[in-house]
């Protein structure tokens, strides 16, 4: 575990004890002994480099104080418009509910439902989940349902995309700039924040020492001297030695030896050794990916009517027009968010879901890179959802020009999501699973 060597002057009250002085990995499944976490620092683990514990200084008054600021900003965001297009006198504003009711109108309803969710439903889940726990503890209490609560504020932390519709609201910025005069409303500086003061709220949040407050429970203790081994304690895996980490609240808990569904003691999250069918609902996700990225490519995602006839762009054309526009670096982070890395993710699950079918032993640790970048940039392919929900909500001139989704929308949003499905459903412990470790 690599650690600096200074300790955190962070109060007892809100570091998270370790009974046993056991971490287990949630990556590679490894079981270490815990180190000193440094002020500021983080500890990793010795054998994938995944994170295991951060040192969250003041986690808690953090942590409240930006999940307010994103409440006050969030219904800022969704009150002013974002943007404004004018032309010839007539001015046309537009903000995100608008947006998603003209995607519902225009007979789009499943682009409507995955943008409302992503932009409006998860952000605001998360924001009230952070007060919902963190207001009842700092008024000395404990929160109702905190197991609950963090469930669902996993979710909608992995299912929100206020970054990516930012960076798709400057792109269709850019592309409006062609047509008409844009005036940026409130919303656009707003939501600006609001990303970033929500991801400060959530990484900021220090999940063990909340856990603490609410409900202290011991930790299993060290196989070592419960089991009078002799090997090195780098040796063991939580497997081997049949211990669960919980992701909710992040318990170790020891699994019974036969036993059906098991749940954390704590949080009554379902524990698992190893995700149940992770393989055969990986490879089910990417086969439904792989056929919705070809439609997705070959048919229209944008439908222009303008006095000059009709046109029908694909995702690569609208790269095509950004690159002859001039604007080459939009054109390029579209490429990539829109074309690359849907088939980055299809190819590198395909990958890891195969080598881990095979039990391979080789290379883990770039496999284990492999999937954290797929986990990384899973969701920026919203990119060019977004920027069509924009459009197809600021030109509306129906003398002049009229912009509607087309059916690859539909696809690509599919595709996205289902890309999303099968990270979530890869065990990444399988790589490590037939991988011998003798690190001391």
């Amino acid at each position: 575990m690599r650690a600096p060597s200074d300790q955190s002057d962070q109060s007892a009250s809100d570091r998270h004890p370790a009974p046993g002085g056991l971490l287990l990995c949630h990556d590679c499944d490894l079981l270490q002994r815990r180190a000193p976490c440094p002020h500021g620092g983080v500890l990793r683990c010795l054998r994938c480099g995944a994170e295991l514990e951060r040192d969250h200084a003041d986690s808690g008054t953090r942590s409240l104080a930006l999940a307010a600021a994103a409440l006050v900003l969030f219904v800022i965001s969704n009150v002013y418009p974002i943007v404004g297009l004018a032309v010839n006198g007539n001015v046309v504003q537009a903000t995100l509910w608008g947006s998603v009711e003209m995607l519902y109108r225009d007979g789009m309803w499943p682009i409507s439902g995955l943008v409302f969710i992503t932009t409006m439903v998860m952000p605001a889940t998360q924001i009230v989940a952070l007060l919902w726990l963190l207001v009842p503890l700092a008024l000395g209490r404990k929160p109702w349902r905190a197991n609950v609560v963090f469930r669902v504020m996993g979710v909608a932390r992995s299912w929100g995309m206020t970054e990516v519709l930012i960076l798709g609201l400057l792109v269709a910025l850019v592309k409006l700039a062609h047509i008409a005069t844009v005036v940026t409303g409130t919303a656009l500086w707003s939501f600006g924040a609001l990303m970033i003061v929500l991801a400060g709220a959530g990484a900021s949040l220090d999940v063990a020492a909340v856990w603490h407050r609410i409900s202290p429970m011991p930790s299993p203790q060290d196989p070592e001297r419960s089991e009078g081994s002799a090997a090195p304690l780098p040796g063991f895996t939580g497997a081997t030695c049949g211990i669960a980490l919980c992701h909710c609240c992040e318990l170790l808990v020891r699994m019974p030896a036969h036993a059906g569904a098991v749940a954390c003691p704590r949080c009554a999250t379902p524990l698992h050794l190893r995700k149940p069918a992770s393989l055969s609902r990986t490879w089910a996700f990417l086969v439904a990916s792989i056929v919705l990225y070809v439609p997705a490519n070959v048919l229209p995602v944008m439908d222009t009517s303008s006095l000059f006839g009709t046109q029908k762009d694909t995702i690569m054309s609208g790269v095509a027009y950004l690159w002859v526009s001039g604007s080459w670096p939009l054109a390029v982070l579209v490429f990539i968010a829109s074309i690359a890395v849907p088939m980055v993710k299809i190819l590198g699950l395909a990958y890891l879901a195969w080598s881990a079918q095979r039990a391979s032993k080789w290379l883990p640790g770039e496999r284990a890179r492999i999937y954290r970048m797929i986990e990384l940039i899973g969701h920026w392919s919203m990119l060019d959802i977004y920027v069509v929900t924009m459009l197809v909500a600021l030109v509306q001139f129906s003398a002049l020009a009229m912009i509607k989704a087309g059916p690859a929308a539909i696809a690509f949003g599919a595709v996205v999501v289902m890309t999303m499905f099968a990270a979530n459903a890869f065990d990444p412990r399988l790589i490590w699973d037939h991988v011998e470790f003798d690190h001391v």
